[in-house]
């Protein structure tokens, strides 16, 4: 598992799929895979969506934590949300932690919220907790594309929830401010899943930036 093979085999399905050009849209750590896709295959993107991302390790393995105590999160969950970023925990572990830590990456937490996400389609979500704790040890330990940024040249749109502990709106400003051109939105009343918490405006600002940098037939 390597950003390498990732970023390969998105370019394998573009292929097979026999697309000249497509536009790639990453989530969290998604979009460190999209950013790597993005500098590795520049010539098969035409755009380029960074949805609650960074352009480095910092932001999630190190700040994550420390904004969760300065919202006055207890000691206890500080240090789960420090485990689970590093990669620190057994599979087995993984649901009571991530129940103890995932609302505070909400702007505003719910039942109907979390019963809306599984009808919706999250019931089918198959986790791999292995490649979770692999990729938080190895490809995330470290990794910063934040010297790499202004070699994209693709219509970049950075988007993220404005109440973001684990990418907040500062990270946001310096991905976009790396990229060359690049877009920023930030998405009031939404945390780190912001297309969950305010899907409408999140699908809007999508297809217009799709729309507005594609050149006409």
């Amino acid at each position: 598992m390597t950003f390498e093979n990732l970023t390969a085999d998105a370019e394998a399905l573009r292929e097979k799929l026999g697309l000249e050009r497509w536009a790639a849209l990453g989530h969290s750590f998604g979009g460190h895979v999209a950013l790597e896709y993005a500098l590795r295959y520049p010539g098969s993107l035409s755009h380029l969506v960074l949805l609650d991302t960074g352009g480095d390790s910092h932001w999630s393995q190190q700040n994550a934590a420390e904004v969760l105590a300065r919202r006055g999160c207890s000691p206890k969950k500080v240090e789960l949300v420090r485990r689970c970023f590093h990669g620190e925990f057994a599979p087995h572990e993984y649901v009571p932690m991530a129940m103890r830590i995932g609302p505070a990456y909400y702007h505003r937490p719910s039942l109907w919220l979390t019963a809306r996400e599984e009808i919706q389609g999250g019931w089918r979500t198959k986790y791999r907790l292995q490649a979770f704790i692999f990729a938080s040890r190895r490809l995330v330990k470290g990794w910063t594309a934040m010297d790499r940024l202004g070699e994209i040249t693709v219509p970049t749109l950075v988007m993220a929830g404005r109440n973001d502990g684990v990418f907040p709106p500062e990270c946001q400003r310096e991905l976009a401010a790396g990229i060359p051109n690049a877009r920023l939105q930030l998405i009031d009343r939404a945390g780190h899943n912001p297309h969950s918490e305010q899907t409408a405006e999140v699908m809007a600002a999508i297809k217009h930036f799709l729309a507005a940098d594609t050149p006409a037939a």
